[in-house]
């Protein structure tokens, strides 16, 4: 045993002196595409021996992943060096799952996973239909290599309490020093609000993205801290990461991650007052009936507001309701109707998944276009995940995507009532917390079709349907 173990130690050496000086040969020469062979035979290793291990480290670098695009190394939004993790993770684990052939009913047979099923079926569908099918299918892929190991896998590693929370912890603390980071560059630029659009470049494409992202990890920080079980220390740092978190959500400067959290509080309100959904619904449907027998006057109040967007943070909140000048605002709603436009003209299957950026342009009115409107798809998606989704897939497209939200929400407050782990209750409220912001946001921007976004969105849907499967001891029906 020994003498085998000095031998491929010793070949091993061998080996790396030999890579050492081919890469510096090719090094001298320019060339510096071997450097990055070592990293590759690296997690070529992790993805059959350490598969769990590898995610983890996808999703602790995912606020650090860099797109291509923005570097100018390229026309792809790829994102490095989660998304190519994430593809062979993908093809890997599908592999897998066909060789084994073996399925737990109870996660086959949830709703959740029903409705993720029905959900990518029929984007599927919709490719074949697309304006731009060779898009399309690219778009499809992605959502596959997040979905696949990032739900259909992590479901299983959370039959393991602690990874749920081992999973939150490595992107909160990346999150967390990117966010320092950005409020350390912004202050040199005295948190100027023009600067806020960029100043967290090249970890998220502008604030919007980053403001949501932010404030879907302000619960989760919450919920962390609520654990009795944390050391002082651990309560310490928690407490810098939600100073941090709060902050910069502050100096994002965006208007709808605040909105959503306000959101999620309201929520949160109603679990801590034990209003029974019913209300709710009712309330929902009166506010939407004077909603629409007062949209006249509504609008006309509305048309009133001229504050646009500044760096005084009362104005920044007054100008959210400024329909009449705010150019983020009139943009936003350009894109709307472009998007409801779109759908008139392809109402069944929609243009496509990922196309409205290539599709939108001809659908601009004249009396709708501002200032910083483009017809070239480069400045923003439909800026909402539903009209997003009922222009690129139909009707269907957007009735699966709904499908889907409300058997997480429903399947995760009916799991809170019944849960008896206060611990895992504490986590469940603060995942639902998050989404609820994140969906809130959604209304007004779009970005599951990053990893910055989807990485969070699909882990707390996994953790969702996990608790639900193999940590509720009073087991709900239908699982």
């Amino acid at each position: 045993m020994p003498k085998a173990f000095s031998i491929h130690n010793t070949l091993l050496f061998l080996l790396s002196i030999v890579f050492i000086g081919v890469n510096g040969y090719f090094l001298f020469h320019g060339n510096y595409y071997l450097s990055f062979l070592p990293v590759a035979i690296s997690i070529i290793y992790f993805s059959f021996y350490k598969t769990k291990e590898l995610l983890f480290f996808v999703i602790l670098c995912t606020p650090f992943s860099l797109n291509l695009e923005q570097l100018s190394l390229g026309n792809v939004g790829f994102y490095l060096p989660t998304e190519p993790i994430l593809f062979g993770l993908m093809i890997l684990l599908s592999i897998r799952a066909l060789l084994r052939g073996t399925y737990d009913k109870h996660f086959v047979n949830h709703p959740v996973t029903l409705s993720v099923l029905f959900y990518l079926l029929w984007m599927a569908i919709t490719v074949f239909t697309s304006s731009n099918p060779i898009i399309s299918l690219k778009f499809l892929i992605a959502k596959l290599w997040f979905v696949i190991p990032l739900f259909f896998y992590l479901i299983v590693v959370f039959k393991q309490k602690e990874n749920m929370y081992r999973v939150v912890w490595l992107y909160l603390i990346s999150l967390s020093l990117v966010v320092l980071i950005t409020l350390i560059r912004h202050y040199t630029w005295g948190f100027d609000q023009k600067a806020a659009h960029w100043i967290m470049s090249p970890f998220y494409k502008d604030h919007t993205s980053y403001g949501a992202i932010v404030a879907f990890y302000i619960p989760l920080a919450i919920g962390l801290l609520s654990r009795k079980k944390n050391s002082a220390i651990i309560q310490y740092i928690l407490i810098l990461f939600l100073v941090i978190l709060s902050v910069g959500l502050l100096y994002s400067y965006t208007r709808a991650a605040w909105v959503s959290l306000v959101a999620a509080l309201g929520v949160w309100g109603l679990f801590k007052l034990k209003i029974h959904v019913k209300y709710v619904v009712l309330l929902a449907l009166f506010s939407g009936f004077v909603g629409v027998q007062y949209y006249t006057d509504i609008s006309i109040a509305l048309s009133k507001n001229k504050t646009d967007s500044s760096e005084n943070i009362s104005k920044h909140i007054e100008s959210i309701s400024n329909v009449s000048t705010d150019a983020s605002n009139l943009e936003r709603i350009n894109r709307w109707n472009c998007a409801l436009r779109m759908f008139e003209e392809r109402p069944v299957f929609g243009w496509g998944p990922g196309t409205y950026a290539f599709e939108y342009a001809p659908f601009q009115h004249s009396s709708e276009i501002t200032v910083i409107s483009t017809n070239f798809g480069n400045k923003g998606n439909a800026h909402s995940e539903y009209l997003g989704a009922l222009s690129e897939m139909g009707v269907l497209g957007l009735f699966s995507f709904l499908v889907l939200l409300f058997f997480v929400f429903y399947r995760g407050s009916m799991l809170y009532i019944k849960l008896q782990d206060k611990e895992l209750k504490t986590l469940l409220l603060s995942v639902m917390l998050a989404l609820v912001s994140y969906f809130v946001h959604g209304v007004l921007n779009n970005y599951l079709d990053t990893d910055k976004a989807s990485v969070p969105v699909w882990t707390c849907f996994a953790i969702i349907v996990a608790m639900d499967i193999y940590h509720s001891k009073n087991r709900l029906p239908f699982t």
